[in-house]
Order: C-alpha cells, then sequence, then structure tokens
C-alpha cells in the first residue's frame, strides 16, 4: 500500500467574482522510499497539490490518505505529525538562532527543551549544516535557507516530506547538493513529494510527472544518474 495517496482530489479559488480551478481531479500515489518530482510552471497547480498533500489545505472534493487514513478526519492530529512540509520562510522576533528554528515544532509538541536541541542537533547534521547551529536565520544563504528549512521539516521524524520548488533560486553548485540530499531521505525510506519548475529539478527522482492547468498530464522519464555534487567540501565544522 502507498503511503499517501489522492483520489480525484480538486481545488478552486474565489477571485472576486470569478472562480479560478487550481486542481482538477488529481489522483496520484507516493511510495515510502520514492521521490516524486511534480514538474509544471507557474499557475500550474503544482503549489496547491503539494500543499493539499502536506494537509495544510483541504480539497473542495476528494480525499488525500496517509497510511491508509483519511487525512480530514478528525482523528488525523497524529497523522498531521506524520508529514514534514518544507516552508522555506525562516525566522522571526522570537528565534534568534537555527538550532532554535528547528527546535521549534519539537518544543510546541512538548518535547523537553534539552530533548529538542539534541533532536534538533541530529537533524542539523544530517542535512550538513551543524555548523550552522548558532547563526542568525537571516544571515543563510538561499542553499542554507533551504537545507535548514529542510532540517526543521525533519525534525520530528516524519515519513512524508513535501518540499515546494526546493531549489529554487539556488547555484547550480547547492542545487545537485540538495537535489542529493533529497535523494538520500528516500534512500533513508521516508516518502518525499516535490515540485520543480524545469527539467533539472527532477534530477535523481524515481518518478516526474506533469502537470498544468490544474491536471496531471503525463509521466516524464527522469534522468536516473546518481546526482553527484559539483564540489566536495560542503559546510565544513570550521566555517
Amino acid at each position: 500500500m502507498s503511503l499517501l495517496v489522492l483520489e480525484d482530489v480538486s481545488k478552486s479559488y474565489r477571485r472576486g467574482s470569478r472562480e479560478q480551478v487550481a486542481l482538477c481531479d488529481v489522483s496520484l500515489s507516493v511510495d515510502a522510499g520514492e521521490l516524486l518530482a511534480i514538474w509544471g510552471q507557474r499557475r500550474s497547480g503544482r503549489s496547491t497539490l503539494l500543499r493539499i498533500a502536506a494537509g495544510a489545505e483541504r480539497p473542495d472534493a476528494g480525499v488525500v490518505r496517509l497510511d491508509g487514513r483519511d487525512l480530514a478526519e478528525r482523528s488525523s492530529a497524529r497523522l498531521a505529525d506524520m508529514i514534514g512540509y518544507c516552508q522555506k520562510t525562516l525566522g522571526s522576533p522570537q528565534v534568534e538562532t537555527v538550532l532554535e528554528q528547528v527546535a521549534l515544532a519539537l518544543l510546541i509538541r512538548g518535547v523537553s527543551p534539552s530533548a529538542a536541541r539534541l533532536q534538533s542537533r541530529a537533524v542539523l547534521e544530517r542535512v550538513e549544516c551543524a555548523s550552522l547551529a548558532n547563526a542568525h536565520p537571516s544571515d543563510l544563504d538561499n542553499g542554507e535557507r533551504i537545507r535548514v528549512a529542510i532540517a526543521r521539516a525533519l525534525a520530528c521524524k516524519p515519513r512524508l516530506l513535501v518540499a515546494d520548488e526546493p531549489t529554487v533560486g539556488v547555484d547550480l553548485r547547492d542545487r545537485d547538493a540538495i537535489l542529493l540530499l533529497l535523494r538520500s531521505l528516500a534512500d533513508d525510506g521516508i516518502a518525499v513529494l516535490t515540485s520543480v519548475g524545469d527539467s533539472t529539478g527532477f534530477l535523481g527522482a524515481d518518478r516526474a510527472l506533469a502537470m498544468s492547468d490544474g491536471r496531471l498530464r503525463g509521466e516524464l522519464q527522469p534522468d536516473l544518474a546518481p546526482v553527484v555534487p559539483l564540489r566536495v567540501e560542503r559546510h565544513s565544522s570550521s566555517r
């Protein structure tokens, strides 16, 4: 059984007197350990699809199931803990360091401060950003920001990671390293659902689906060759 299943999902938004269809009868599934990329241009519906898959929005019609259970059920709060939604906006007046930013989701769930710091350091190490633990979020470059956002999404040990355009705005070196990271997370058994704006973004994916006008149009053929970073050294502890 697939970990994530969307069945005939539709979503529309009201724009004044007009209705804009974002998704129309979309169905897909993602298995544990699979990296699935959704390719599409702006306003294709890809971001709406990912928000609904992550439980951040509810569809107007259709069903989203995680591990066989409907995300819309009242008992779905525990299911939400199984989803890591990678949001790239970091920082708040109360959060002064990257470590605090990553630990915040754990503290909200009642994890003790000492355990939250320990888990947060572990996920920062996993995404090769341990040296940034004491940095302020505003001091990060785009590649570092994405990695920290992924770490924050991983803090609660999700079974599904959802990342909307994780390589947008980063240089080629950071892009390949981030794609390699997502591939390695899938290899660890996490289901990874991501969106991309061009074909270079689904290197290393198991599957890539094309999307336009709120509909999935078919499966592309991603390059299955290993994604290799363009530089060896990355976020060394001496930073």
